[in-house]
């Protein structure tokens, strides 16, 4: 199937899955979940057939700066589906979907240099898997961080918006936020683990400031989840915490690609 062709069918049942979702959240329409849940599933699918023409090109990988953005939107999508058979998350598809059709527009129309990393090479490619998993779990903490900081201050204030009236407990809120971010931090640990083990020269591959912002990230979780459970950090300072360990993440990942491959041009 052509990449136009996926291209369009992924924005088209991504959008549909948006509209669902906002006309449940408004209370203009009752959302059955199995409808809502198979709607994304297409979409996955869709998507997924487009990053696989997207990334694979003869025998290598290529993760260029919209290539990774494709893919981590894929795995953001991907978990929270699954998240949805179980927990209460469907406001969160309010944002995945949409950041999922920015990330299939850019890399349709976007042309940036290739950072090619061979299929055998599968030290690497375990560093990069554990990598873009926790993006992309930490992707979905961030924006469980907002809903959570919002419903907060609502709440204080006792305005009964439909975000208030809309999402679970806080208790649930922040019970599903915590469970993210600790397998976000778990995935993170692994991937920097790896990074050492099989990145023989972090500087000469232009990877010593991702490596230093990934460990800061890691350190602003890690006193986060100490804070938790020593001092029972909750609410907003759980979400600003959050959000700060976030984009420390982003800029690790998504700065030192921006630089490298859209301003100077390097190649892989």
């Amino acid at each position: 199937m052509g990449t136009l062709i996926l291209a369009v069918t992924t924005l088209f049942l991504y959008s549909i899955g948006t509209a669902f979702q906002a006309l449940g959240f408004r209370g203009r329409i009752n959302v059955n979940k199995h409808i809502v849940t198979v709607i994304g599933g297409l979409g996955l699918v869709a998507h997924g057939m487009l990053l696989w023409q997207t990334l694979f090109t003869g025998g290598a990988l290529n993760l260029g700066f919209f290539q990774s953005s494709l893919l981590i939107s894929w795995l953001v999508v991907a978990i929270l589906l699954v998240m949805n058979l179980t927990k209460p998350v469907d406001s969160l598809f309010l944002g995945a979907y949409p950041l999922a059709c920015l990330t299939v527009v850019f890399a349709l129309l976007t042309h940036t240099p290739p950072r090619f990393i061979q299929r055998d090479d599968w030290g690497i490619l375990s560093h990069i898997a554990l990598s873009v998993t926790a993006y992309s779990l930490f992707t979905l903490a961030a924006g469980q961080a907002l809903l959570l900081y919002f419903q907060n201050r609502q709440l204080k204030r006792n305005y009964n918006s439909p975000l208030v009236r809309n999402l679970p407990p806080l208790q649930t809120m922040e019970s599903m936020l915590f469970e993210l971010l600790w397998a976000g931090v778990i995935l993170l640990v692994l991937a920097i683990v790896t990074g050492a083990l099989f990145v023989s020269d972090l500087f000469a591959q232009d990877l010593a400031h991702k490596t230093i912002f990934s460990l800061i990230s890691l350190a602003v979780f890690a006193a986060l989840l100490i804070g938790r459970q020593t001092q029972g950090w909750r609410g907003i300072t759980a979400s600003r915490w959050t959000l700060a360990g976030c984009a420390l993440l982003m800029l690790a990942y998504y700065g030192s690609k921006f630089v490298l491959e859209l301003i100077f041009h390097r190649t892989g």
